[in-house]
């Protein structure tokens, strides 16, 4: 089930949650912080309990037509970096939503805050060319070194790889 269309006009200003903008969406509170704060936000949460990054991915809303959801003030950009944190005493997630321009990708590290984010950070590296400063080895992980370009963004092109099938007859 998905969640209703808002537009940003009718989200408002409303509470704050570490310092951030904050919305709820399925029973998880979701926060805003923009992307200068974000390693301090993020030091708030391992403080806060929040000692799981158990996600971290982007979005790419270069073809994306319909109003975002984001609170007043919030400037959508192209890309979203996602990530959920669990406190798993108080059986509780936070989600925190950073806004990355598309002229300018990049933003502070999880890694010394959260080790197991080092894999997910080269994951959004690779896929997306979101830069992760401060990371120990961002390099890719999942194409080649010498490839070139990021396959998840909107604009990359789709290209074709010719398949045989086992008993087909060859290229004519």
């Amino acid at each position: 089930m998905s969640e209703p269309a808002t537009s940003e006009a009718e989200i408002g200003p409303g509470p704050m949650a570490f310092g951030c903008p904050r919305t709820d969406s399925l029973g998880d509170v979701v926060i805003h912080p923009d992307r200068e704060r974000w390693q301090a936000v993020a030091t708030e949460l391992l403080a806060d309990g929040f000692t799981m990054c158990i996600d971290l991915t982007a979005v790419d809303y270069l073809t994306y037509a319909a109003p975002r959801a984001l609170p007043a003030g919030v400037q959508p950009e192209r890309f979203e970096v996602v990530a959920s944190f669990m406190n798993q005493e108080r059986r509780e997630r936070v989600r925190a939503r950073i806004q990355v321009p598309a002229d300018d990708p990049r933003m502070a590290s999880l890694y010394e805050l959260f080790p197991g984010s080092d894999f997910m950070e080269r994951e959004v590296f690779d896929m997306f060319g979101v830069v992760f400063e401060g990371h120990p080895d961002l390099s890719r992980i999942l194409m080649p070194e010498t490839w070139e370009g990021h396959p998840l963004r909107k604009d990359y092109g789709i290209g074709s790889i010719p398949v045989q099938f086992k008993g087909a007859p060859g290229p004519r």
